[in-house]
């Protein structure tokens, strides 16, 4: 699999469609990133599953 994937989540501020660009060379991982368009914070947790599936969840920074 590609190291680097893009994926589209919608900003749980804002609601705006915003592509990000995931690092599936790490299984497991939480980041905050600044959404594109309202400039708030939002959590990520992205994990790399087995097969190369890809799950991205996003939340609110105080989730």
């Amino acid at each position: 699999m590609n190291n680097l994937l893009t994926r589209s989540v919608s900003c749980p501020y804002c609601g705006e469609t915003i592509e990000v660009m995931i690092d599936c060379s790490v299984y497991e991982q939480s980041y905050i990133e600044d959404c594109q368009v309202c400039c708030r914070p939002i959590n990520f947790a992205v994990t790399v599953h087995a097969d190369d599936d890809v799950t991205v969840t996003v939340s609110h920074e105080n989730e």
